[in-house]
């Protein structure tokens, strides 16, 4: 049986492929958690050229707690930084990482639409494709898009 085989029923995964899958899985969704706050950290400077904590756990909808947790990991990442009495503001590794983010978010949106998605649910969708889009994936997206605009 290869890898890409359906299991037998009542039968499961060896260990070691059963954990491997949810480390990924967990890996993927620490990736993401990241990939929000930064993509916020940007739009709050871009706005109002300052990320407060309290700003940013709004607009995720979480809790202050959870927004200087999660803060704290971004910086320990080399993502981002603070000042004493100011926000939080990223490093250049963040700046590029909100780039890329907004740049697949952009295209995902773009695709779902072209395949005549309504607006507020694409952007919606977007939401958790973005995060796990591959680039391949991504590729394709953008090819169509090019070819749709043709």
């Amino acid at each position: 049986m290869t890898t890409a085989d359906p299991l037998p029923e009542g039968s499961l995964p060896d260990q070691p492929d059963e954990a491997a899958r949810h480390a990924s899985a967990r890996t993927a969704r620490a990736a993401a958690l990241a990939e929000d706050y930064v993509e916020i950290i940007a739009d709050l400077l871009e706005r109002d050229a300052e990320a407060r904590p309290t700003d940013i756990a709004r607009r995720l909808g979480v809790t202050h707690a959870t927004a200087i947790k999660t803060i704290g990991r971004l910086k320990r990442d080399g993502l981002a930084h603070s000042k004493p009495y100011r926000g939080v503001f990223l490093t250049e590794a963040g700046h590029e990482l909100a780039r890329r983010v907004r740049a697949r978010h952009q295209t995902v949106v773009a695709f779902l639409a072209a395949l005549g998605v309504p607006a507020d649910i694409a952007e919606a969708d977007a939401e958790g494709i973005e995060h796990h889009v591959s680039d391949a994936t991504l590729a394709a997206f953008e090819r169509f898009l090019g070819e749709a605009a043709r």
